[in-house]
């Protein structure tokens, strides 16, 4: 079942976020991710504006958890440090109805 990972970031210092930028994708393709959502307009209905919102659909939960920590995305959240502000989640998709 997919997994998805949801992540609403403010950009403090794009410059910074720039070396984040550079090296993330590597670790997305390595465990299967497909980018469903990457900034884009948006509307906030309730709760704080967020800057920049992105949702990655992952294969499965264990994909999921094992970009976050491997060490090609550690190395890039490492890049990201101070740069901006996030909160990201990883959430399991629902089962798809049986026909």
């Amino acid at each position: 079942m997919s997994a998805y990972r949801i992540a609403h970031v403010t950009v403090l210092d794009p410059e910074a976020y720039a070396g984040y930028q550079a090296l993330a994708p590597a670790a997305f393709a390595k465990f299967g991710a497909e980018f469903l959502v990457r900034g884009g307009a948006a509307e906030t209905l309730e709760g704080p504006a967020l800057q920049r919102h992105v949702v990655i659909r992952f294969p499965d939960l264990v994909r999921a958890r094992a970009c976050f920590h491997s060490p090609e995305y550690r190395e890039a959240r490492a890049r990201r440090n101070g740069a901006c502000e996030v909160h990201v989640v990883i959430v399991e998709g629902v089962s798809e109805p049986s026909s």
